[in-house]
């Protein structure tokens, strides 16, 4: 998987990255922070810290936690961001 190498190379260089995505569940499973933003003009509506360690990209979308921030996201999204 495409997404697991960059999250290697990433961890391994130990370089900070900003991925811009729609795709919630990618954000999930590569992320530690998600920043939700708002409507144009675009400001931080929420931050989420995303707490699910030691695990790959795949391993975290078979996770409990990443049903909760998925969830959590979504119903975020859906105020109308």
């Amino acid at each position: 998987m495409v997404s697991e190498d960059v999250k290697k190379i990433i961890k391994a260089e130990k370089k900070t990255v900003i991925m811009i995505t729609h795709d919630l569940a990618e954000a999930i499973s590569l992320a530690d922070r998600i920043i939700v933003l708002s409507k144009r003009p675009s400001k931080i509506k929420t931050i989420y810290n995303i707490k699910i360690d030691g695990l790959t990209a795949l391993e975290r979308r078979k996770s409990n936690k990443f049903s909760y921030y998925y969830d959590l996201l979504w119903k975020e999204l859906d105020k109308n961001v």
